[in-house]
């Protein structure tokens, strides 16, 4: 039997992998924006996991139509002109749809360059009224402020009996807190409660709470309401707990993640909050997920995780479902409604979505829901 020449042999070769490039089915790419790193680094990084856990799902179950999912992952690091930059990255890759971003002022720096191309934007947590009605290129899967301040705000006047409030919010995401701050107001005052007074603070690593939280206590109201990250809310919250003990104090749901307890500490006992996420759920489905996730991510997703997850589901399902010159926006808006982990996700003409809303009180260092 003769030997192959060289020749041959490379001609072999090139063809095993010509052929085993024509098996290889290319991969369907999602985008990704969020916080990664910074102060509001648990709000990105929760919702990438959550993103991440549901292609990792769908691949290990096959894929779309065989092909696997890859998620392209950019961090805006919460700063406006970083937000552009990358999202520019990820239009110029033709990637149809982005989950994300995050946080609203965000939403709002992207969105006038999305809006000018191919790509969506589908956010797990941006909640904005200023975004609320618009035929435009960004869609959500929770609802917004009003939904979550108004819930607040009965919740606070009609069962804890709160008649004045002093608020404190950070202007840096000044179209959430400022949305957020509006819907409550509207709310509380219709029921006859009052706000007393309003302090604003931008939100960076000199700012000192000690002097604010002096203004907030001399107004001596019923309580006291923090729009704010986190971080911020929870050295808020331990700055009260040493002058005031007894302050009653809410939160809009930007603050409400497992990081913000962790900081906290004792000074997050009796914390009132309003979000989309039930976290007494004891259905199957949803302790699948929790389990999923501590295993993959070595920690609990709270509603960052839970929402990133099922903003995936609603891209995958999408994509899976859209025929072929149709685009991604009108198969969501068209369908209507989407599974989610815990209630459904239906969309309306402007793909903004609706979801119940519960409140939370911290009690032993967790979220219990309350109403």
């Amino acid at each position: 039997m003769r030997s192959q020449s060289p020749l041959s042999r490379i001609l072999l070769f090139t063809c095993l992998v010509l052929l085993c490039a024509c098996n290889k089915q290319e991969p369907v790419r999602l985008g990704f924006i969020g916080g990664l790193t910074g102060k509001v680094a648990d709000l990105g990084v929760a919702g990438r996991n959550g993103v991440q856990l549901a292609i990792e799902q769908r691949n290990a179950a096959g894929g779309i139509n065989g092909h696997p999912v890859e998620l392209i992952v950019r961090d805006d690091e919460q700063n406006p002109d970083t937000a552009r930059r990358v999202a520019g990255e990820l239009i110029r890759e033709n990637i149809e749809l982005i989950i994300g971003p995050m946080t609203s002022s965000i939403a709002m720096a992207v969105l006038p360059q999305i809006n000018a191309s191919k790509s969506i934007l589908l956010s797990p947590t941006v909640t904005t009224t200023e975004l609320s009605g618009k035929d435009d290129n960004f869609l959500r899967v929770i609802g917004a402020t009003t939904s979550y301040a108004a819930k607040n705000a009965r919740f606070l006047f009609e069962k804890r009996g709160v008649r004045t409030v002093a608020v404190i919010y950070d202007i840096n995401n000044a179209s959430y807190t400022e949305s957020w701050l509006t819907n409550f107001r509207a709310a509380f005052t219709s029921l006859g409660g009052k706000i007393v007074l309003i302090k604003k603070y931008p939100s960076n690593k000199d700012t000192v709470f000690q002097p604010l939280v002096v203004d907030l206590l001399a107004a001596k109201a019923d309580s006291v309401l923090i729009i704010s990250n986190a971080v911020d809310s929870a050295m808020i919250c331990q700055q009260i707990h040493k002058i005031a003990p007894g302050q009653r104090i809410a939160m809009s749901e930007w603050a409400s993640t497992e990081r913000f307890i962790e900081l906290a500490g004792t000074a997050a006992e009796g914390v009132v909050v309003s979000q989309f996420l039930d976290r007494n759920d004891t259905s199957q489905r949803f302790r699948d997920f929790i389990t999923a996730y501590r295993s993959r991510f070595n920690q609990d997703p709270g509603f960052a995780g839970v929402a990133g997850y099922d903003a995936a589901l609603v891209a995958l399902d999408a994509i899976t479902l859209c025929s072929k010159g149709a685009s991604l926006k009108d198969t969501i808006i068209t369908k209507k409604s989407f599974p989610g982990l815990q209630q459904p996700q239906n969309f309306d003409r402007f793909g903004d979505a609706s979801r119940k809303t519960f409140v939370s009180v911290i009690k032993g260092n967790q979220y219990s829901t309350a109403e």
